[in-house]
């Protein structure tokens, strides 16, 4: 099989399937991107580079800017495929992350391969996360924008020949008559990486608080309202007030990676700082951390704190649970698709602090009762969501998109590839 994977920040979502195709001596497989940097490298896989010729123009509107860039990004992928083509790869599949660009003109560079679509989030102004805090109102100007948003996926999702989207919420977003194309298939956690450490203790290269019995995490790329930072912040006055033992250490960048900045150029960081006064000694930001630390954090965990706006779930809180984390996380649809209130964690409402505290009073009270449920989250995630259960079906969709084997998109509402492929789980496929 010939396959051409595009992602500009190589290797992003196909790390894994493009790391067991490239481990196939039948296959060739090539990756178009725009990442330079020479240390990512997957065996098998030849990395080829586009890059757009220049940035949109700053005269261009503002709503049509991320379309423009889309078009550059396409273009200059363009100009890759047909090098491609010259050189006789011409694919037997192309699979692409849609919404950047690269994919926009990919069929008609090779109109006869088919073309996946990896289809993470279609934007709308009403009903998820753009309108969910009522403090935070839309312009006219920004349902105009977020309309805009989705130029290069309506392209996509119409050249497609068939398109994934990592969980049926997600799935949801697209609209109706799209849905057929689009199958649900998770991209998967290490759950013989991300494992439980009984009684582990956190202790950092410049953290040590390995003498804590209560330590409540929180994981995210970014620090803002979209992942609930500035009511964690908020919750942390309640927790420390109540629990004068409790530590909490916050994982990610002060940096805004989803949503608007604040308008007077201040971090959310500071801005919440500012705003609530805490008990810094007991609040560590380690910034954002290299795997084999991050785990520590997770494995020493008293409770872990995720919340979200009704947006695309973070692969954090999944490696939490495989961790045996204990969730509190957010009343909100993401999360609700993984967790099941008192079961394999627990739920709470993201506007109140409040709340947020109470369940973390919960935990750190009741730790023996809580045991259940941390195996619960372990057993869910190794059943459900462990590159073991899932990437063979992923491999198996993949060679089945390639052969046209597929049903075709007017069956059904698209397939949810778990309950499609009776796959066996496939020890080689660990670990990659």
């Amino acid at each position: 099989m010939r396959i051409l994977f595009l992602h500009p920040n190589f290797p992003a979502q196909f790390r894994h399937v493009s790391a067991i195709l490239g481990r196939d001596p039948n296959n060739q497989v090539v990756f178009g991107t725009k990442n330079e940097n020479p240390e990512w490298r997957i065996a098998g896989v030849r990395k080829v580079l586009f890059k757009p010729s220049r940035d949109a123009h700053p005269g261009t509107h503002h709503y049509v800017r991320p379309t423009e860039n889309a078009v550059l990004q396409g273009q200059a992928m363009y100009r890759v495929a047909d090098a491609l083509r010259n050189s006789d790869f011409i694919p037997d599949l192309i699979y692409g992350h849609s919404g950047w660009g690269s994919t926009t003109f990919i069929k008609d560079a090779f109109p006869e391969s088919r073309f996946l679509g990896y289809f993470e989030w279609f934007y709308n102004a009403r009903g998820t996360d753009a309108d969910f805090d009522p403090n935070d109102p839309l312009s006219v100007d920004d349902i105009a924008r977020i309309r805009l948003k989705n130029a290069p996926i309506l392209l996509d999702l119409n050249s497609c020949d068939y398109g994934v989207c990592p969980t049926k919420w997600q799935r949801s977003q697209f609209p109706a008559e799209y849905r057929p194309k689009l199958n649900v298939i998770h991209d998967g956690v290490d759950t013989e990486y991300f494992v439980p450490k009984p009684g582990a203790k956190l202790k950092l290269p410049n953290l040590d608080l390995s003498h804590v019995d209560e330590i409540v995490t929180y994981v995210s790329r970014g620090m803002e309202p979209y992942r609930g930072f500035p009511e964690f912040i908020e919750a942390i006055a309640y927790i420390q007030e109540r629990r004068p033992n409790c530590h909490v250490v916050i994982v990610g960048s002060e940096r805004v990676c989803y949503g608007k900045p604040l308008p007077d150029g201040k971090s959310y960081k500071q801005h919440m700082l500012e705003k609530v006064p805490l008990d810094m000694s007991r609040v560590h930001f380690t910034g954002s951390l290299p795997y084999g630390q991050y785990i520590q954090v997770l494995q020493a965990s008293s409770a872990h704190i995720y919340l979200t706006r009704p947006f695309v779930l973070s692969w954090s809180m999944i490696e939490a649970m495989s961790v045996g984390c204990l969730i509190i996380g957010s009343s909100t649809p993401p999360v609700e698709e993984i967790v099941t209130d008192g079961e394999n964690g627990l739920l709470t409402d993201f506007f109140s602090p409040k709340k947020i505290a109470d369940r973390v009073d919960e935990v750190l009270d009741h730790p023996d009762a809580m045991a259940q449920i941390r195996q619960n989250a372990r057993n869910f995630v190794l059943e459900r969501y462990s590159h073991r259960a899932l990437l063979p079906k992923h491999i198996q969709f993949i060679q089945d998109a390639a052969a046209g084997n597929l049903p075709p998109v007017t069956y059904g509402e698209g397939l949810n590839l778990w309950d499609h492929y009776d796959t066996a789980p496939n020890p080689a496929l660990v670990g990659v």
